[in-house]
């Protein structure tokens, strides 16, 4: 796919995109990112960088300060691979047996990378800059994210960030082009665990148990079809049921079963009633069948939400950049989610949309055979670093008062 037409004059160093190979042969799980890091932490020491590592667990803090007051600003990538078998027949997949980079966390790296590389060739004139290397993006249910696990041990306090960049991967737009979304650049979300409870007994004796795995199963048929009926034609929700586990033995009625999934929506009213909903819905399931109902929410996730002058930025830049046709405002917020939020959640927060594809059916995020057009890295690199540039030397508030 990296060898497909593009554009031209957007070529990305030979370099980064050797790296940037590397990293997708090499894909590491959450929290295990240690020879990501290591490759990192030696890219940035050799610039120069002041690099502090093992922050939350295998994140990297990289920072450069122009020796002038000015603006902090921080741009963060994420680090770490999903548990999905890498399906492409290319020379850089996966080495690692069912883990992948499916998510397009190896371009987020490398091009934040290439953005302090840029900054010690064309240095700023005056403020701070961190890059910010998180590991733990990708989130199983009841675990911490490495957002929370960075901020717990106060990487951006001193002094407080004025704003924070971040971008991902996109393939529903080309490459060449990137988005930026109005308001909402993520969904929140939040994740969910039902458990029900019965009573076992001899599969030739069903009437004496009570089976929690045809309870399980009502309850996910339940839940799509209450959920479709309660959400208001205005709401942006959706609900996915992602995993289903009950019982040992063919022979036996099911004492236990469970689901897990997430519920992703963008206004907190929605939110709350159809959380409340679902969880009405699971107690009466397990009542028809006399079980009995734990439920258990977690996980929780604000919505990504850029800030109006980053957004403004961010065209403007962006265009001067790309030209008018390479940038779009977004006006549909996406149903992903990201940990990104937390940081958005203490400073003012832009995530941007890198196109990655070629407008059409490009595989996507999170499939086996998700890859990118690797001409949308220097694409990456430059957008980035021309915002980081604005907002150091204050010219994103001179615009902003024009």
């Amino acid at each position: 796919m990296a060898d497909t037409p593009g554009p031209g004059a957007l070529e990305s160093p030979a370099d980064l995109i050797a790296l940037r190979r590397d990293l997708h042969r090499h894909p590491e799980l959450r929290f295990r990112e240690h020879r990501t890091a290591a490759l990192l932490r030696e890219r940035l020491e050799r610039l120069g960088y002041d690099v502090q590592t093992g922050v939350g667990g295998t994140g990297i803090v990289a920072q450069l300060a122009s020796g002038e007051p000015g603006p902090h600003v921080v741009l963060r990538a994420d680090m770490d691979a999903m548990p999905v078998a890498d399906l492409k027949d290319v020379p850089w997949a996966s080495s690692v047996p069912g883990v992948a980079h499916v998510c397009g966390h190896d371009v987020h790296m490398v091009v934040v990378l290439g953005v302090a590389e840029r900054l010690r060739r064309e240095p700023m004139h005056r403020g701070l800059v961190s890059f910010v290397f998180q590991p733990a993006e990708e989130r199983p249910f009841g675990e911490p994210s490495g957002a929370q696990a960075m901020l717990a041990e106060g990487i951006l306090n001193d002094p407080p960030p004025d704003a924070i960049l971040g971008l991902h991967c996109w393939p529903e737009l080309p490459a060449g082009s990137v988005g930026v979304d109005e308001r909402i650049a993520m969904a929140g979300k939040d994740a969910f665990r039902y458990v029900l409870h019965g009573k076992s007994a001899h599969a030739a004796t069903p009437s004496q148990g009570r089976d929690a795995v045809l309870g399980i199963a009502q309850l996910t048929t339940a839940l799509h079809q209450g959920f479709s009926r309660l959400r208001d034609s205005s709401d942006q929700a959706v609900l996915n049921v992602g995993t289903i586990a009950g019982g040992r033995s063919q022979s036996v009625i099911a004492d236990r079963a469970e689901i897990t999934g997430t519920v992703r929506t963008i206004d907190a009213g929605a939110r709350d009633r159809l959380l409340l909903a679902m969880d009405r819905i699971a107690q009466g399931s397990a009542q028809m069948l006399g079980l009995t109902c734990e439920s258990t929410w977690a996980d929780r996730m604000p919505a990504v939400i850029n800030d109006p002058r980053l957004v403004r930025c961010a065209l403007e830049a962006g265009r001067e950049v790309l030209g008018d046709d390479a940038v779009r405002l977004l006006t549909q917020p996406p149903m992903t989610s990201d940990d990104f939020a937390l940081f958005g959640e203490l400073m003012p927060a832009l995530y941007l949309k890198l196109g990655v594809g070629d407008g059409g059916t490009w595989p996507p995020l999170h499939s086996g055979a998700f890859d990118v057009d690797e001409r949308a890295i220097g694409v990456g690199i430059s957008v980035l670093h021309r915002i980081a540039l604005e907002l150091l030397e204050g010219r994103s508030d001179d615009r902003s008062e024009t």
